[in-house]
């Protein structure tokens, strides 16, 4: 009965998915795990995974309509989820965080649960009720999890109170210096949020987890990011996120110092371009110039230690 009720369900592809899908000859193939598993609300498997974290990355949209990823830390316990559309988010306001500004009372917003040290993941997006600058509720509008592809294998530990914020203050840019271009060059990991108002007028928030060997993401002369997109699960949130609204917020962790470089731009896509095999194993690219950068020293109060390579 339960099968029966999923695939009776509304598609949760948008337009733009289904673009991706389709120029990859997989738009039917994928219509029956977008109803069977993309959920609107938590299983209880991941109900009881994001508790244990000791950090969520967020994807929110701000005033302007400038889409942000960030990454906040907590001790483990700050997210529960009292009932599975439910999940209940313990974190304060950040004013040095540009996502914080999307993260009002009855925003979109987007979550990324993810272990480094065992590779699992789990994404929801929703929408948040707030009450106070302590603490707000996310509404589940959608939740699935993720494979583990890509992911480095990394342990962590707080070398401060999650508490206690850094003295130190945020470098704003209009374009990347010598230190953010190191910071980028030098990742193996990082996070991309984007997003889409939907036909009913709904806003739909994404953040995605992306990796590589360290260098995948190239750095032009101009600035510009050059981004290889690996083979994956074909849900194509993320381009198919860029094809409707060419929009993105990337966030990069230095794992070793805590520093954060946050930045909100346009993409591009390419779908067919001779670049595509100048990367291995990458069935696309996609091109992202930042407009708005945040380098933020010390902001993360955790470290990582790197296990092993991909």
């Amino acid at each position: 009965m339960l099968e029966q009720t999923r695939q009776d369900a509304t598609s949760p592809w948008h337009v733009g998915e289904l673009a991706m899908q389709r120029s990859v000859g997989v738009a039917e193939r994928m219509d029956g795990p977008g109803r069977n598993f993309v959920r609107k609300a938590m299983p209880e498997q991941h109900r009881a995974f994001f508790p244990m974290l000791p950090f969520v990355v967020l994807g929110a949209v701000d005033a302007k309509g400038d889409v942000w990823a960030t990454v906040r830390a907590e001790r483990p316990g700050f997210m529960v989820s009292p009932e599975p559309e439910i999940l209940e988010v313990r974190l304060p306001r950040d004013a040095a965080d540009p996502a914080d500004a999307g993260m009002e009372d009855g925003d979109a917003i987007a979550m990324l649960g993810i272990q480094l040290e065992t590779r699992r993941r789990n994404r929801l997006n929703g929408v948040i009720h707030r009450t106070d600058a302590g603490a707000f509720q996310v509404r589940v509008g959608q939740s699935f999890g993720n494979c583990p592809q890509y992911i480095q294998l990394r342990s962590s530990a707080f070398v401060r109170d999650p508490d206690m914020s850094t003295t130190m203050p945020s470098i704003h840019s209009g374009q990347l210096d010598d230190r953010a271009r190191r910071v980028i060059e030098g990742a193996d990991t990082f996070f991309v949020a984007s997003y889409v108002d939907r036909d009913n007028g709904e806003r739909q928030v994404d953040v995605s987890h992306r990796g590589g060997n360290a260098g995948f993401v190239r750095v032009g002369a101009d600035g510009v990011l050059t981004v290889p997109d690996f083979p994956g699960n074909r849900f194509f949130n993320t381009l198919g996120n860029f094809l409707v609204n060419p929009k993105a917020g990337l966030v990069f962790i230095d794992f070793e110092s805590g520093d954060m470089l946050q930045m909100t731009g346009k993409v591009e896509v390419l779908l067919d371009s001779p670049e595509i095999a100048t990367f291995q194993r990458a069935e696309r690219l996609w091109r992202f110039t930042p407009e708005e950068i945040v380098l933020r020293p010390d902001a993360l109060p955790l470290r990582w230690s790197l296990h092993s390579n991909l």
